[in-house]
């Protein structure tokens, strides 16, 4: 297997916020006034906006978290259970429940040029992860921001997965998104994308430590 690119996910801030906008439009429309709090808007919304997280307002948000695209199957393997294999080529990614049994989830993965395999770890785990392009992603794209705050216009969606080898953070991960459209697609830098449902699920099941394979 190949080694691990240390290169961060590339996701345009910009480009985020575009396709939000026309979520919003899709699912309807939430608009705070005088800075409500999100959490307050949404509280019955299956967590979806962090609690204390704030709207400015005119400000719209997103009232779902995106579709599911997960499936219990038969999946023969010697790996044990708590596992994930991520298969870059079909864009499946494998969470090993039991003995030749996973739940398949739909992702999207890396683009040319930016595609690896490899064995890793789970790192960490962070709900409502905030975000900080990497210097080598400002370099390509000076527009992003140096640092996006947790909430439903981060592009790390409602959940984050750090991935580390040997220890040190790979700036691999495996996150939600405010785009599902993406799902099943090379649309990334080397991160591995979910809905922000899926997330959800998947991050639950995992526990720090946890052996990820990328093939």
């Amino acid at each position: 297997m190949g080694s691990v690119m240390a290169v961060g996910c590339l996701i345009r801030f910009a480009g985020a916020i575009a396709i939000l906008a026309v979520m919003t439009m899709d699912v309807g429309e939430v608009r705070a006034e005088g800075g409500l709090t999100i959490h307050s808007v949404l509280r019955n919304n299956l967590s979806l906006i962090p609690d204390g997280a704030t709207v400015q307002p005119g400000h719209s948000i997103p009232r779902n978290l995106g579709p599911s695209f997960r499936d219990e199957v038969v999946f023969e393997t010697t790996e044990r259970p708590g596992t994930v294999i991520v298969d870059t080529q079909t864009k499946n990614l494998y969470y090993i429940s039991g003995a030749n049994r996973a739940l398949r989830y739909r992702i999207g993965v890396g683009r040319e040029g930016f595609g690896w395999t490899g064995i890793v770890n789970v790192g960490r785990k962070a709900e409502w992860p905030d975000w900080r392009p990497p210097a080598e992603m400002r370099q390509r794209d000076p527009a992003l921001p140096e640092y996006v705050p947790p909430g439903p216009r981060n592009p790390l969606g409602a959940r984050a997965i750090y991935l580390h080898k040997n220890g040190a953070d790979t700036l691999y991960r495996i996150h939600g998104t405010n785009d599902p459209a993406t799902i099943g697609g090379n649309v990334s830098s080397g991160c591995f994308r979910m809905t922000n449902t899926d997330v959800l699920d998947l991050y639950q099941r995992m526990r720090v430590g946890a052996r990820v394979i990328v093939r």
